[in-house]
């Protein structure tokens, strides 16, 4: 989500190295975890999908148009950002923000109507793509009927009135002037939030969701309601939070460590030591069964930080190939196959421009390559990363193994020509500025 000029997921890292490895292995002892992924997860990529920017039109009816071009890209889970009626009442711009949701239930009928929604699902589940779907949870709009019809189930000033959500943890505070925030400590809001939840499940046959700060709400409703909601079918959880702990109820976290990483080293703040580094001593522990999110961009990076061609510009290549080869599940956002260099309006109308697609062959490749190599799938699903001496700390290398399968990565992290070698061979190697290389058991699943 996000409502302001800097998103709460940032003041979240800042804490990030509070945490020991044994202090989270003493929280992640005291709770059940998901250890099993479903298994349609297991060696899945995920595509975030702003269907208000995704077309001109900006309806499920015209996106629809795309799954077929989207599946033959090779993508697996289809995330679409709120589909929820936005709230009037104070609403930020003339569309609003997708994160105040006026009605738990209802569809944007900008969107189209909740048969629209479910003829997407049904289309992409022919296709053999998953749908899940953001959830806010921790606040709504000001206009929602819960502010009426249940005025406990949320937190009040010192007058005993509704306010909007605010954060002062951070360096610099954060108003959400357009949402309220939702008090956990009423137990009917439990159940009326899980029973809105389930009904994705049940009525549109969805396959899982995406918990919008989903540390702020009580990690011991999300353990419950996961619970309920695989009595209706097994569902995928996707948590906007870094927390270890929030493995107990999700399948995956978010990889804001190795965003900020490429975002450095293609402005040449770091090399392949702060990578090597990153893997050789993680500053926060996850067990071997954690899903995490590999990205370079999303809609948050994206509208309040800055365009791919901001913040990697050449190096845009190379930093895509390491969040599909690292462990974790790769996320692409929507627009960045046809080279998104524009920061997307959060609060209006601001389609994407789909004139042609330069890196749908690219991400073909990445997406196939996962598919098709064991040493790359997710989790406990996959092989460990053995970083390979390279004798050039601008050349990064590493290989991973599963099950007799390998894959070999090689990335030069420079604007320049780079020479290198690897273990077991004395011969130098050169790679053009931010070029890669990928070495798979299989020749015909390299990505080039």
């Amino acid at each position: 989500m996000r409502n302001a000029a800097r998103p709460l997921s940032m003041l979240a890292m800042a804490v990030c190295a509070t945490l020991s490895p044994l202090q989270v292995s003493a929280q992640q002892a005291r709770s059940p975890a998901v250890v099993e992924h479903v298994a349609w997860s297991r060696n899945a990529n995920i595509y975030e999908v702003n269907i208000r920017q995704y077309t001109k039109e900006g309806t499920f009816k015209a996106f629809a148009a795309h799954l077929p071009r989207l599946r033959k890209m090779g993508v697996d889970i289809l995330w679409l950002m709120p589909v929820h009626p936005i709230g009037a009442k104070n609403r930020k711009g003339s569309l609003g923000s997708y994160y105040a949701v006026r009605d738990y239930k209802g569809i944007n009928p900008d969107y189209g109507s909740m048969d629209d929604f479910k003829q997407l699902v049904r289309q992409a589940h022919g296709l053999g793509m998953r749908v899940i779907i953001d959830w806010v949870a921790n606040h709504t709009a000001f206009d929602n009927p819960w502010t009426v019809e249940h005025t406990d189930w949320y937190l009040k000033n010192e007058k005993g009135e509704i306010f909007p959500v605010t954060y002062t943890e951070g360096a610099e505070p954060e108003y959400w002037t357009d949402v309220t925030g939702l008090d956990w400590k009423q137990p009917g809001l439990w159940k009326g939030m899980a029973d809105a939840m389930a009904f994705w499940v049940r009525e549109a046959d969805i396959d899982g969701f995406r918990a919008d700060v989903s540390a702020k709400v009580p990690l011991a409703f999300w353990v419950e309601t996961r619970a309920e909601l695989e009595k209706i079918k097994p569902v995928f959880m996707l948590a906007e939070a870094w927390q270890p702990d929030q493995h107990q109820a999700f399948d995956m976290t978010y990889g804001w460590d190795t965003l900020g990483l490429f975002k450095d080293i293609a402005k040449g703040k770091a090399d392949a030591r702060a990578l090597k580094e990153f893997l050789a001593q993680p500053k926060v522990a996850y067990p071997e069964y954690a899903y995490r999110m590999r990205f370079t961009s999303n809609h948050d990076e994206n509208s309040w930080h800055g365009s791919d061609k901001e913040h990697y510009g050449p190096a845009f290549k190379a930093m895509a190939v390491l969040a599909a080869t690292l462990p974790g599940m790769p996320l692409i956002y929507g627009g960045q196959e046809a080279g998104l260099h524009k920061r997307l309006e959060f609060f209006e109308k601001d389609p994407i421009e789909w004139k042609d697609i330069p890196y749908a062959s690219f991400y073909a490749g990445l997406l196939k390559l996962k598919h098709d190599n064991p040493a790359l799938w997710n989790g406990q699903y996959g092989g460990a990363v053995k970083v390979l001496e390279t004798g050039n700390d601008k050349v990064f290398a590493f290989r991973r193994e599963k099950d007799g399968n390998a894959v070999g990565v090689t990335v030069n992290l420079s604007g320049a020509k780079q020479q290198y070698s690897l273990p077991g061979s004395a011969a130098k190697r050169t790679l053009a500025a931010w070029d890669y290389k990928i070495d798979a058991a299989k020749p015909s699943a390299a990505a080039r």
